[in-house]
């Protein structure tokens, strides 16, 4: 059960969430939702549960985890199929270990905004209802105050969930756990010669085509332990998260990962690692190792048609060629030595015109090294001319995907400290904002701005 905050009080919500489950957003601030979705109390007949699971945390077996702080209340029945509420930071469970069951005001704005955010970019994630806070103190790194996000997707079922059962030579459980899977969200897959297989490799797909998504917006995870791995293919679990500003594929977004494991650059063979560790929790229901390592073949080809996909639609290029690929190289290796904001780059790369290179200062000015984007902006030009597009109809086009607003890490901190000083405002006209990523939005121009000097101080890691 949901261990109850003091005087819990609304923090934001989101409206389009809310649609999802067919809840009007404005009841989100009465008094007996703020109570429902911080725990202090629960709907009628509901039986709150916490999941097990286990995980390799950083490429090492860690063990049994679980929803250390994450509280079930339900599934809402939804034109859409079902959906689960969880409430994150509503108290202790029996998996909390060494933890409090809390989660802080902090990380539950940087949950609750990104969540949001990468749905509007198209990209498949939970998704997050509202948050609520209290005044009670919890102790991190200093003390700071309770807050309570309830999030939101099909299913919370994790690559872990299925490693617990293996690791504990638990086969009957083991099935019982992908059977559910397969009949609740995967019901096509029965209809298989082998069922677990079939499994295995459209999670698999789904993991590499969320992967490539990632990649094309310069989205980083920052902590892709096994136990934070979606069974649906869905970005799951925001903590020490970033989107890339000034580009360089190694970057590290999370402070603790110091060995950079799950840096940009490690992201997608990451993905295909934990594909592997599920694949060996699954492998005595899919009973033969070639089969399961057929399944996870589909991993790379399947990334490398997506990614070439969105990096196609970034660029305005409506024909594959063979010659992209050095075209695609050479663009991250110039960002790469120039170290240019990532998305600045691309959304003003739609600008620039064919037949003019003189009009290329918008993007032309992100890069130290000038004559080196002239060259590359050369080859780009020539690529074009193959098109036969209009430079204003390219444009539409790459404004449609190449957003303009992201969740920069600086943008979620001037937010956080408004909030704490129970001004949330700023929370709420920054959801605004990220809920149209693709619109030009001329009245909030300055959330598209390279970050100021102080946000190069701002380090983000697990222990929140």
């Amino acid at each position: 059960m949901p261990t109850p905050l003091p005087a819990p009080y609304f923090v934001a919500a989101s409206a389009k969430a809310a649609a999802l489950v067919e809840l009007d957003p404005a009841l989100l601030q009465q008094p007996d939702f703020i109570a429902l979705f911080t725990g202090n109390a629960v709907p009628h007949d509901a039986k709150p549960l916490s999941a097990v699971y286990s995980g390799h945390q950083f490429g090492v077996w860690a063990g049994q985890l679980g929803d250390g702080r994450a509280i079930l209340l339900g599934e809402v029945a939804t034109a859409a199929g079902p959906m689960e509420l969880q409430l994150k930071g509503a108290g202790l469970t029996p998996y909390s270990r060494m933890g409090d069951g809390r989660a802080v005001l902090r990380s539950s704005i940087r949950e609750f905004l990104c969540s949001e955010a990468m749905a509007a970019l198209g990209i498949p994630t939970t998704r997050a209802l509202m948050i609520t806070g209290s005044d009670q103190g919890v102790m991190r790194e200093t003390v700071e105050t309770s807050a309570v996000a309830t999030r939101m997707a099909p299913s919370f079922v994790r690559f872990g969930s299925f490693e617990h059962w293996f690791y504990r030579d638990k086969p009957d459980e083991l099935r019982i756990l992908a059977d559910y899977v397969i009949n609740a969200f995967y019901p096509q897959l029965m209809q298989e010669t082998n069922p677990y297989k079939a499994l295995l490799a459209e999670v698999t797909r789904r993991t590499a085509r969320m992967i490539a998504h990632w990649q094309a917006v310069g989205f980083m995870h920052g902590v892709m332990n096994t136990d934070n791995m979606s069974i649906l293919g869905l970005t799951l679990d925001y903590g020490p998260f970033g989107f890339m500003e000034a580009f360089d594929s190694q970057h590290i977004c999370n402070h603790t990962d110091q060995q950079g494991r799950y840096s940009y650059a490690n992201q997608p063979q990451i993905g295909h690692w934990n594909c592997f560790a599920l694949g060996q929790a699954l492998l005595p229901l899919i009973g033969d190792v070639e089969d399961a390592q057929e399944a996870l073949g589909v991993y790379e080809p399947e990334f490398a048609s997506k990614i070439d996909e969105l990096l196609h639609a970034k660029l305005g290029l409506q024909q594959f060629k063979d010659e992209d690929r050095a075209l695609f190289e050479a663009m991250f290796a110039l960002m790469h030595d120039n170290h240019v904001d990532f998305t600045q780059f691309f959304r003003k790369l739609g600008q620039l015109q064919v037949a003019q290179p003189e009009r290329d200062a918008p993007v032309r000015d992100l890069f130290i090294d000038r004559a080196a984007f002239d060259a590359w902006a050369a080859s780009y030009r020539a690529r074009l001319l193959q098109e036969q597009r209009s430079d204003s109809e390219r444009r539409l086009a790459m404004d449609l995907v190449n957003p303009k607003y992201v969740l920069r890490n600086y943008l979620a901190q001037v937010a956080i400290e408004k909030a704490q000083n129970r001004d949330f405002t700023e929370v709420a006209r920054l959801l605004e904002v990220l809920e149209h990523p693709f619109d030009e939005q001329v009245e909030h121009e300055a959330y598209a701005a390279l970050p100021p000097d102080w946000a190069s101080h701002l380090e983000v890691s697990c222990s929140s």
